[in-house]
């Protein structure tokens, strides 16, 4: 085919990983669930690749339809997004690059943009397997939209007509995204707005991470705060309702207004991961309720909120939690870390990227049966931040079944240094899976990094690609409409606008016992003053699960700002199961700075993890 070999197989079949049960939850194991089969990964087609991001660069030789070429860039190929549509076709977001100045009638064919894509083969008739949803939609259909972030993320609304992309809502009205009746000239593009204000007034308050409730009359979005040292994040929800002249606030335009909003976060103990045990304030139990962490999407019924949180210590897992109990149950086990992820629209399996399987985090991950104590005093953002080095991401995608204790990495067979990007989507009939990927490129590769960068075969050598991944033991479904949720999630916290925001609480100082579910315990002391706080763990003869035992100390110290570093010192051993160590220089320990939390690993000391007969040591410096 002239825009890629949509035929080209990238992996035939992908080995299956089954996952040891975590301890950290005790969640029990549910039933087996049914093999998805075979995994078929096929690459899909996108527009031909600018040879340069220089204008003009997409000239009618490298694109004789002339409708647009993709940035050569990292990152230029962005999320797709579930199209309900049909289940032949998805969304995706693109960057082009190289458009011819106007009035050329390519010239459109700039910057973000929202795509649908064929996935089965077959052309629209202008003879791409494509067309651009919003190249060349008029500034009159586009009023008050200030971000074009178009690229990510992308929702697809179950009627086909509207898209969630970026921070604006995609529209066209009475016809499907997939009809060819609906052009640019059809298409309307609507602000999101939310109110943070008493009296409406302003731009509204920043939205990121947003997710459409499967609903399709809900969202959910997260609010990054950084202020005074504090860095945290708050996940809210709330209903779209359209204004189609808005008499207060900005932008004044139609626009989507985001109201009866409920912060996913409450401060009482019974939704803290750790509970001071009622009538015994020197016990601790593991609690799991309220695991939202950073919000990342919905169950398939949209009556859980997904999010991430500690499971074992140092692996950042995924999680599902009722909006009506706020109790949360665990959806991958080990993941080492994980934010990108999508249920299928029956809601059995969940696709998430994971960093499991990279080796990136071994060092401070691999070692099992470790309870997430210490990650309870800020080290949860910096193994967040260790997993990334710089823009190049170690994810893979791993297919987790619906109790999270069975996976299989899809691209198993891929090469390593193509890395999935966020997020995946499903097609609508629950029968495969959209991800991109991008090739690492410098600075994460290339002198003085000790990974050469590698030369893309792709067409045009480009560095970003989205791939299909088909399983032949799913069977298609239909799409069912999913009933409208309650406004209210009763375990959260109603957010009236100007409400300051939530701080999150932490175990007071003291001296504590965590009782392991099989046998042993953990004694852990929490300490306080006017430089930071600390806590120190001894393990004695400690399992959650009766076959892995933890022996050993552990602690983590921090200044009172989370931007301030962290220090650890580890001196663990496992035994029956799984043998192994982790541990750290010493006498002062394993620092991480500040700067990890911007992807960029800077450690003072070492940080050793050995697991049955392998060692795992930490990235250089910068890596």
């Amino acid at each position: 085919m002239r825009h890629g070999n949509f035929a080209r197989v990238i992996s035939a079949l992908a080995a299956v990983a089954l996952l040891a049960a975590g301890c950290g939850g005790g969640d029990t194991p549910a039933a087996h669930a049914p093999d998805p089969g075979r995994v078929t990964v096929t690459e899909l087609p996108v527009p031909p690749t600018a040879p340069t991001a220089a204008a003009g660069s997409c000239t009618a030789q490298v694109n004789p339809h002339r409708t647009g070429c993709v940035d050569p860039g990292w990152g230029a190929i962005g999320s797709p997004g579930t199209y309900w549509g049909t289940g032949r076709a998805t969304l995706l977001g693109v960057t082009f690059a190289g458009a011819p100045a106007a009035p050329d009638p390519a010239s459109v064919y700039q910057g973000p943009q929202v795509l649908l894509v064929r996935t089965d083969g077959t052309l629209f008739p202008n003879g791409d397997p494509w067309k651009c949803l919003t190249c060349g939609v008029p500034a009159a259909n586009r009023l008050g939209v200030t971000d074009t972030a178009f690229t990510y993320p992308l929702n697809g609304f179950h009627d086909g007509k509207r898209a969630l992309a970026g921070t604006s809502i995609l529209d066209c009205g009475d016809y499907q995204v997939f009809d060819d009746r609906c052009t640019p000239e059809r298409l309307h593009i609507y602000p999101i707005r939310w109110n943070v204000t008493p009296d409406g007034s302003g731009p509204g308050g920043e939205i990121r991470e947003l997710r459409m409730n499967p609903d399709d009359v809900h969202i959910g979005w997260n609010h990054m705060i950084l202020d005074n040292g504090r860095y945290d994040e708050q996940a809210y929800m709330g209903r779209l309702v359209f204004d189609p002249a808005p008499a207060a606030g900005e932008p004044r335009a139609p626009r989507y207004d985001l109201t009866a909003v409920t912060t996913l976060f409450s401060a009482a103990p019974e939704y803290q991961p750790y509970q001071v045990v009622p009538g015994h304030p020197d016990q601790l139990r593991w609690n799991s309720a309220g695991m939202i962490g950073e919000f990342r999407g919905w169950s398939a019924d949209g009556r859980e909120a997904l999010g991430i949180q500690s499971y074992l210590s140092a692996s950042v897992d995924a999680w599902a939690t009722d909006n009506t109990t706020g109790r949360s149950r665990p959806l991958t086990d080990h993941a080492e870390y994980t934010d990108p992820m999508a249920v299928s629209p029956d809601g059995e399996w969940t696709v998430a990227l994971q960093v499991n399987g990279s080796d990136r985090l071994h060092f401070l991950s691999a070692l099992p049966g470790v309870p997430p104590l210490i990650d309870q005093l800020g080290a949860t953002g910096y193994v967040s931040g260790i997993r990334n080095n710089g823009q190049r991401r170690f994810f893979a995608p791993w297919l987790v079944d619906r109790d999270g204790k069975r996976a299989r990495q899809i691209n198993a067979d891929g090469d390593p240094n193509w890395n999935a990007a966020a997020d995946p989507a499903w097609l609508a009939d629950g029968t495969g899976v959209v991800y991109a990927e991008n090739l690492v490129t410098a600075p994460a590769c290339g002198a003085p990094n000790p990974l050469p960068c590698p030369a893309s075969g792709e067409p045009g050598g480009r560095h970003s690609r989205v791939m299909l991944a088909r399983f032949d033991g799913l069977a298609p479904k239909s799409v069912t409409p999913v009933a409208p949720v309650p406004d209210s999630v009763d375990w959260g916290t109603p957010y009236h606008p100007g409400d300051p925001m939530p701080v999150r609480p932490q175990l007071p100082a003291g001296i504590y016992t965590l009782p392991g579910k099989a046998h042993g315990s953990a004694r852990a002391e929490i300490a306080e003053d006017a430089a930071g706080v600390s806590m120190s763990v001894s393990y004695t003869d400690f399992s959650d699960d009766g076959a892995t035992v933890v022996d050993g100390t552990e602690s983590i110290r921090r200044p009172r700002s989370l931007l301030g570093g962290i220090t650890l010192q580890e001196n663990l051993t496992v035994s029956g199961a799984h043998t192994g160590t982790k541990v750290t220089s010493e006498p002062a320990g394993f620092t991480l700075a500040p700067t990890v939390l911007e992807n960029n690993f800077q450690a003072t000391g070492t940080l050793t993890t050995t697991l049955d007969g392998r060692t795992y040591t930490q990235p250089q410096n910068g890596m």
